[in-house]
Formats: structure tokens, sequence, C-alpha cells
């Protein structure tokens, strides 16, 4: 007999949430700390600005291709199991990256760790969502979504404190997180998958996609540095292999993302917010570590506590933004929570060569997290309530590829939009005014996904599924579904799997 779903009051619940949170810091907590020692590892393996961003892009770049197999392999095989793979891969990679002599190297480990967040990051939020009773999935996808975001904040301060000694301990303190994580995960998590996954892996659909994000992230860095014949044909790979990718899905029997999760607008318009949201936030964050650097003068170790307000406002709002979200419904805290993250962007003007801590960057932090608090738990609880219970590994994974591909684009694309090349990271006055080029840029695109949100997203998104969820729990508890003709496909829960 199939167990009954979890309640966020109970220990199993806190203890699977806790698995979930742990799994999702260890990907996000990397991708922030590497911002801050940007610098450093630039300076001791002599990258150019090129270098540098594919030292970001690297990890991003298959993370971003490879996170929808990533979600299809869970819902097939069990997100716990491969979220657990996942998570052992990210460790050995971790320590690929922490021992890498050269930036070859370090790029090339990066990629790989980039193998096992994609594995392990779908998992993290699906577990959550195949796990939870509906009346508490909203508030554990805020906490899921607080905790995560704090998991961030905290990158910099980390990674400027570990800069300290070296960079290298950036990378290795993956090592222990990962090995906790582990042994939580097989102590207390249940398995849960989807019956009717395909049998086979769109292994087609994976390598298209990877081409195709390959080639134009290839074209985006080398364009300025390469000649135009490498860059327009790593574009034309690039292009060829995204539309081989929509073909390949179109006609394949098991595909990466079954195109009938897209026959729901809401989905559509809440993937269209996320991108938009995270290619100004990815963007931004990659610069403002290094700003604070090079232009403003502050430490490592300064510029990452910089954004430490940040993580006191992620912790304190997003699980109550949850539970906003599933009272009055998500769309306006998805509108309105944009407009407030772009006038914290707006106040990034003010960072520069004479800025100063409380007077400058202090109050964009602010503003800024307080719009993101506001808007990341509603923005997911959005997406998976848009499709099916049976596709929340892979609506997990399309919209964390969504988030990913953003930032990939965004890192790619910006030193470019700015002007910057060969070492102009190192240079504060190039660098101040491609900084607030990027800021406006972002509070534009910020402003664009309120407007998606208002226009794209019902307020009533999450009280049609909790209701047409909890219904079903009542009509019908063992095992539970709409009763109208048959039972829908749902995830399954795998008897005696959970031992906490």
């Amino acid at each position: 007999m199939d167990e009954e779903p979890l309640r966020l009051s109970t220990p199993a619940g806190r203890w699977v949430l806790t698995a979930a949170v742990l799994g999702s810091a260890v990907v996000s907590l990397d991708a922030t700390v590497v911002n801050v020692a940007l610098p450093t590892i630039g300076r001791d393996l002599d990258a150019d600005v090129a270098g540098m961003r594919w030292t970001v892009n690297g990890y991003a770049l298959t993370l971003a291709s490879l996170i929808l197999l990533g979600g299809s392999l869970g819902d097939r095989f069990g997100r716990r199991r491969v979220f657990i793979i996942g998570v052992a891969w990210f460790g050995v990679a971790s320590l690929m990256c922490g021992l890498a002599p050269n930036l070859e190297t370090l790029v090339l480990a990066r990629a790989l760790q980039g193998v096992g967040g994609a594995l392990l990051t779908p998992g993290s939020l699906a577990m959550i969502s195949s796990s939870f009773h509906p009346a508490d999935r909203a508030r554990a996808i805020g906490a899921w979504s607080g905790l995560g975001g704090v998991s961030a904040a905290l990158g910099p301060l980390l990674g400027g404190a570990l800069l300290e000694q070296s960079w290298r301990l950036v990378f290795l303190i993956n090592l222990p997180l990962t090995v906790f994580v582990i042994g939580l995960a097989l102590r207390h998590v249940p398995e849960s998958l989807d019956p009717t996954a395909p049998r086979r892996p769109d292994l087609a659909g994976s390598v298209t996609g990877a081409i195709g994000l390959g080639g134009i992230t290839y074209a985006l860095i080398a364009a300025g540095g390469s000649s135009t014949t490498v860059v327009l044909v790593a574009a034309l790979i690039g292009i060829m292999g995204l539309v081989a990718f929509v073909l390949t899905e179109r006609r394949s029997n098991h595909p990466l993302i079954p195109l009938d999760i897209f026959t729901s607008k809401q989905f559509t318009a809440a993937n269209l917010v996320t991108f938009a949201l995270y290619a100004a936030i990815s963007g931004t964050f990659f610069l403002l570590a290094i700003v604070l650097q090079v232009v403003t003068g502050l430490s490592p170790l300064q510029a990452g506590a910089a954004t430490l307000p940040l993580t006191a406002i992620m912790l304190t709002l997003s699980s109550r933004t949850g539970a906003l979200a599933a009272r009055i419904g998500p769309r306006r805290p998805m509108t309105f929570g944009p407009l407030i993250m772009a006038g914290g962007l707006l106040l990034m003007l003010r960072i520069g060569s004479t800025a100063g801590y409380l007077t400058d960057v202090l109050p964009a932090v602010i503003v800024f997290g307080l719009g993101l608090s506001l808007t990341v738990a509603p923005l997911t609880a959005a997406v998976l309530a848009a499709a099916e219970d049976r596709h929340a590994g892979v609506a997990s994974g399309v919209n964390n590829a969504v988030a990913r591909t953003a930032g990939l684009l965004s890192v790619a694309v910006l030193p470019l939009a700015m002007g910057l090349s060969g070492d102009d990271f190192n240079r504060p006055g190039p660098l101040a005014h491609g900084f607030h080029t990027a800021v406006i840029g972002g509070a534009v695109l910020v402003a664009v996904s309120a407007l998606i949100a208002w226009f794209g997203v019902s307020d009533h998104i999450l009280d049609d599924t909790a209701a047409v969820t909890a219904s079903s729990v009542r009509e019908t508890p063992e095992p539970y579904h709409c009763a109208l003709t048959e039972p829908p496909a749902t995830p399954t829960v795998q008897p005696n799997s959970h031992t906490g």
C-alpha cells in the first residue's frame, strides 16, 4: 500500500524538506560562490574575460542542457535514486575542481559539476511535489524556495571567507555537504516515480539540445575575440542543433518534454517569466561580486558579505509569500515582486568607485531582496500547479532548464553587450560603465516579466489545483484520484521506502 502524503508539521515531512533544500543548496551555493572567486581564479590561472566566462558557463551549459534529462530520469527510475546519484556525482566533480592544475581542467571539471547538478536539481523539487499533502505543498515549496535563496545568498559570503585561504576551498567545501545529503536522503526520503514515464530516455533530444546551447554559447563568448568565421560556424551549429532538438521532440515517442505540458498557457507564461527574471538575476550577480572588488575596492570577504541582507530577507519572507500565493493566487506577487526588483536594480546605478556600502550598496540589495522574496515561491508554485502531477519531474526540469539557460545566455551576452574583452574585468573604468549598462538592461527584463505575469498567469491556478486534488483525497483516500472514469497517472510512492 502506498504511503499517505506527508504533512509539513511532522518530523518525516521536515526531514524530506531538509534533504531537498540541502540538495538544491549544493548547486545554488556553488553557482554563487564561484562569482566571488573569479578575480582570484583569473589571476592564479592567468584567465582573461573569456576564460572567466567559461568557468561560469562550462558549468551552466551542461546543467541547462541535461536538466530535462535529469527530470525525466527521475520520473522513470525514481526521484530519490537519481537525486542521490546526482549529489554523489557533484561531489566527485567538486573534488576535481579543487585539484585543477590549470584553467582547461577547471572548465572541464565545472562541466562535470553541471552534469551532477542536472541530475539532482529537478529531483529536489519533485520530491516535495510528489511527497507532500496538497494542503502543505505551497508552504513546502515556499520554504524550499526561501532556504534555497538563502544558500545562494550565503555563497558570496562563504566564498569570500574561503578565499582568505585558497580559491580551491570554494570547491572542496562541497565534499562534506554532499556526503551528509546522501545519508539524509537514504534514510528519510520516500521514493517516488511516474509509472507512465517512458522506459527509454530521450538521448537524441539531450544531445541535440546540448549541441544547440553549446554552439550558441560558444559563439557569444567567442564574439569579439575570435575570427568572424569561427563565430558564424559556432552560431550555425547552435541554430541547427536547436532546430534538430525541436524536430526530435515533435517526432519522439518518449520526448524529454511531453508536448501536452505546453497546452497550459499558464505553464508557458510562468516559464517566460522565469526566463526574463533569471537572465537579469544571473547577469547582475555575475558582475556585482566582481564590481565590488575591482571597482569599489572591497576585499573578497567584504564583497561576499555585501549581499548578506538578501539572505535575511529571503529567510524571513519566502515561506510567507508561498502561503500568500496559496491564499490570493500567484499573479499579484509575480507582478509586483519583479517591479520592486527593477527598483533595486536601478539603485545599483549608484555603485561605483566612490560608493559607500550603507548609502549605495545596502539600499539596492534590500529593495532587490524584497522583490525577489515576493516573486520566487509564487512563481515556483505556479509552474508546478500548471502541470499535471504525473509531470512533476518534467515540469520542474523544464523550469530549471529555462532558468539555467537564461543565466547561461545572460553571462555569455553581457560582456559582449558591455564591450568588455581581454583584461577589462581588471580595469575599474570599463567595468563600472559596463555594469551600469547591464543593470539598466536587467531592470527592463524584470519589468517585462511583470507584464507577462499580469496578463498570462491566473490568480486562481493554485486554488483550482489544490481544490481538485484535495477533493480527490477526500472522495477516494486510497488511492487518491479525481474519480472521473479512472484514476489518472500520478507519481507513485514506493512502499516501505521511508525509514525516517
